[in-house]
């Protein structure tokens, strides 16, 4: 298994940081799936494409949102996107544990991956605030 985080700052209110962090707009984001379907209460999403479907399950924190995929290839997938006041903004950090559940390359391809996903994740969950 890897880990990996990404976090910047915005000039935003936690608060306005946090109504930009619904299931769908985050997975949305992360640029590499669809969304395909949204569970009442928006806490179970599948996303797809590329002949893969995947379900991610979501909890809400006190200072941001953790999900899983409960369905799908890999082997752990799991984020938590975190916020908290800093200075005259917000400072929105994500971390990912990731495995594949092969040869320890396999993750390291698995993490760089994701890594990438995060960032997309954070530049479009952020972009109204720039």
């Amino acid at each position: 298994m890897r880990e990996v985080s990404v976090s910047r700052v915005v000039q935003a209110h936690p608060s306005t940081v946090e109504e930009a962090l619904s299931p769908a707009a985050i997975l949305e984001a992360e640029g590499s799936f669809s969304v395909r379907r949204t569970a009442a209460g928006g806490d179970r999403v599948t996303v797809g494409g590329y002949g893969l479907e995947l379900v991610f399950e979501f909890t809400s924190r006190e200072d941001g949102i953790e999900y899983d995929q409960v369905e799908g290839p890999l082997e752990t997938l799991r984020t938590t996107l975190s916020y908290e006041r800093q200075d005259e903004g917000t400072r929105l950090a994500a971390h990912s544990a990731v495995a594949v559940g092969g040869p320890a390359v396999l993750d390291r391809l698995a993490a760089w991956k994701r890594r990438g996903e995060l960032r997309r994740a954070l530049d479009g969950l952020t972009a109204d605030f720039r």
